[in-house]
């Protein structure tokens, strides 16, 4: 009997290892005002060699904002693994108006998004992960437990979808230069209530991502990310990339999953309707006839 519960506990201890949740705490910066949380996170980004390309302010979470950055090693390995590893170029932090400070769990995130390719990058993965333990400090994991190896081909639930969905690709244009400027013309006109956060792109690679704002008062993302867990403030903004002429964006139930993978399907159920409308925001933005 004591050999079979030293097995199983070894078992749930090998397993808990291998582990990720989504978002790590960083050390908590000074607080009161937002603003000025945000600015002391960018100042410690920036002197640890990343590139501030963007901060969030979602509409609907008053005292939540994310700072996205990209970090030069880690861009160079998704460019070189090239079409959809452009999603995983930008990095997010989340910042809280009472100074707590939470990132992305890079291994998490990555293996996710880059998939069959994460052993191209994981070098990578790991130098941009201990740049950011270094300028934010370490914290406890929070979020939900995946199995690491479980991140490559995720899904909330059976038929549900993955990140190679067919409803990935919102829509095709004639060339990458084209797909780009609708993205960016329909982002500045503001259409269905979004916005842009940041860009990127690599024209040599024929690639770019887009951080977008949800900012419609019903629809948008502070409805739904009150509902389900606002302190994942890290998730957002939602990207939408191009490839080639391609411009593709992570449905609801991939994405906000994967954000969120401890989520009740009660919980889930309350915003049901969020993947749908998002993707009709996101068409809008793609320029879907």
């Amino acid at each position: 009997m004591m050999k079979w519960i030293f097995g199983l506990a070894c078992a749930l201890m090998s397993w808990c290892a291998l582990a990720l949740q989504p978002y790590v705490y960083g050390t908590k910066v000074t607080g009161g005002d937002l603003a000025a949380a945000v600015a002391a996170v960018e100042q410690k980004l920036d002197g640890a060699g990343f590139t501030v390309i963007g901060r969030h302010m979602p509409k609907g979470l008053p005292k939540q904002a994310t700072v996205v950055v990209t970090e030069p090693g880690l861009t160079e390995a998704a460019k070189a693994i090239g079409g959809t590893a452009v999603a995983a170029i930008p990095i997010r932090i989340g910042v809280k108006a009472d100074g707590t400070v939470s990132y992305v769990n890079l291994e998490y995130w990555q293996r996710a998004y880059l998939r069959k390719d994460y052993g191209k990058a994981e070098a990578a993965v790991r130098a941009a992960a201990g740049k950011l333990e270094q300028a934010l400090g370490t914290g406890a994991a929070f979020g939900g437990d995946v199995p690491a190896d479980d991140l490559a081909k995720y899904r909330y639930m059976v038929m549900m979808e993955r990140f190679d969905s067919d409803k990935t690709t919102l829509t095709e244009h004639k060339s990458f230069d084209e797909a780009v400027k609708i993205v960016r013309d329909n982002l500045a006109r503001g259409v269905k209530g979004t916005g842009k956060v940041y860009e990127f792109v690599a024209a040599d690679k024929k690639l770019a991502v887009f951080g977008v704002s949800l900012n419609d008062p019903e629809l948008g993302e502070g409805w739904w990310a009150n509902k389900i867990g606002p302190d994942h403030v890290a998730a957002l903004p939602w990207e939408i990339f191009v490839v080639n002429g391609k411009v593709m964006a992570l449905f609801g139930r991939y994405r906000t999953a994967l954000a969120w993978p401890s989520l009740g399907m009660g919980q889930f159920m309350t915003i049901a309707n969020h993947p749908d409308t998002t993707k009709e925001m996101l068409d809008a933005v793609a320029g879907v006839q």
